[in-house]
């Protein structure tokens, strides 16, 4: 059976045939190493790893391949760079037996994917990866509420356009001028945004374009303008990884991967009027626990959706020990309990505390969510429990790590 695997500390995971080794994961500092499992040792049979690269908005990611052991036939067992989430991304190359190379993206995101067969397990890979910076005189970041562009007056004028007129395509909106820099804040519903959704990424897309060169022809011109095309893509699934201690204080922790940013609160009651905020928080055993996550984005017709939540008496172990909450959809619990929310990017639910035997002191939850468009009624945030779920090959899945504890049981 297919299990899952999360990281310690991340966004991505990765599907292996086996729970007897660990393999993939989401990586976020700007260079660091992967391999594959076991080095130096051989890699087991039927691997197939997972690592997501993402860093900084606008940087590009290296990644150096130096001695490549693994089977001769490339068919069998073998490594594939794509050029942003594997799932819909081009492929950048296949690395082989022996192989050795460098590659880069265009983008601040890399996936790399090992698959081995049944057969002929060798000593693998490492591999190191870096990250650059885009010199090129324009900057985008993909905040909540709106996409922020930046775009260097000289590099303009390298290009043979007039700085001083440069417009929002298509709409009345202006940018901010200084001496050096045209600075964009592009709202995700105007100034002629446009939304796309396809199976992996809700899209944001804008225009801007430069019409007038520096050297124009008296009254008209025959030179094609210059447009800049930006976009924001969002990863429409999430991952919260919620911690419960039982002697720490309350802290809760967001990560932001593609504008996408979750919140998730302790609430003191199922009105979720008053979130908790006690230092540490105190519960009894079997008390009813309420719990609000939240997207937070300017597009308001956006649904969140909880997958699955399982719990462990370890921070970076969802393996030895767990306990299901809720997968696919499907309460396993049964004290797990949806509570209704008058807002489409709000989920709420509850479970009753509990401990783990041979006295754990923490109990630590992760939980998936899933993003989608409001009343997409063809979306998995409207299917509900799936009781046969199969993984979709074409919808990449992003998880959000959040901190959120403690509770403490009364003695």
């Amino acid at each position: 059976a297919t299990t899952v695997i999360p990281p310690p500390f991340g966004l991505n995971f990765c599907f292996v045939s086996t729970a007897k080794f660990f393999c993939g994961g989401f990586l976020s500092q700007p260079s660091g190493f992967i391999s594959s499992p076991n080095f130096p040792g051989n890699y087991p049979n039927n691997a197939n790893c997972v690592w997501d690269i993402e860093v900084s908005n606008n940087y590009h990611v290296t990644i150096v391949f130096k001695n490549v052991q693994l089977e001769g036939n490339c068919n069998h067992d073998y490594i594939l760079v794509y050029d942003g989430p594997h799932q819909t991304s081009p492929l950048i190359t296949r690395v082989c037996h022996r192989d050795r190379g460098s590659f880069t993206s265009t983008s601040n995101f890399m996936s790399i994917r090992f698959i081995s067969d049944v057969s002929v397990a060798r000593r693998g890979f490492q591999a190191r990866y870096y990250s650059t910076p885009d010199h090129d005189g324009t900057s985008l970041v993909c905040l909540p509420e709106q996409m922020k562009v930046t775009i260097s007056k000289r590099y303009l004028q390298s290009l043979g356009y007039n700085s001083l007129n440069f417009l929002l395509y298509n709409s009345s909106c202006w940018p901010i001028a200084n001496s050096s820099y045209f600075v964009f804040n592009i709202p995700y519903n105007g100034c002629g945004t446009t939304k796309t959704i396809n199976n992996d990424t809700i899209n944001y897309s804008n225009i801007l374009v430069s019409n007038q060169s520096i050297r124009p022809n008296g009254v008209i011109t025959r030179q094609k303008g210059l447009h800049f095309r930006v976009s924001c893509k969002m990863l429409r699934n999430n991952w919260v990884e919620t911690m419960f201690i039982t002697n720490e204080t309350v802290e809760i922790k967001q990560i932001q991967y593609s504008s996408f940013h979750v919140d998730l609160s302790f609430y003191e009651s199922s009105s979720f009027f008053m979130p908790v905020n006690s230092i540490p928080y105190v519960v009894k055993l079997n008390q009813q626990l309420y719990i609000q996550a939240e997207i937070l984005h300017s597009d308001s017709n956006l649904v969140l959706f909880v997958d699955t939540c399982i719990a462990s008496p370890r921070a970076n172990d969802f393996m030895s020990l767990t306990y299901d909450l809720i997968r696919n959809g499907c309460p396993r619990d049964n004290t797990y309990r949806i509570y209704y929310s008058p807002y489409p990017r709000q989920a709420r639910f509850g479970f009753r505390s509990f401990a783990f035997l041979e006295r754990y002191p923490a109990v630590y939850m992760k939980c998936k969510l899933v993003v989608c468009q409001a009343y997409d009624y063809s979306s998995r945030c409207y299917r509900g429990c799936v009781t046969r779920f199969k993984r979709n090959t074409g919808s990449y899945e992003e998880k959000v790590d959040v901190v959120l504890g403690p509770f403490q049981l009364q003695k």
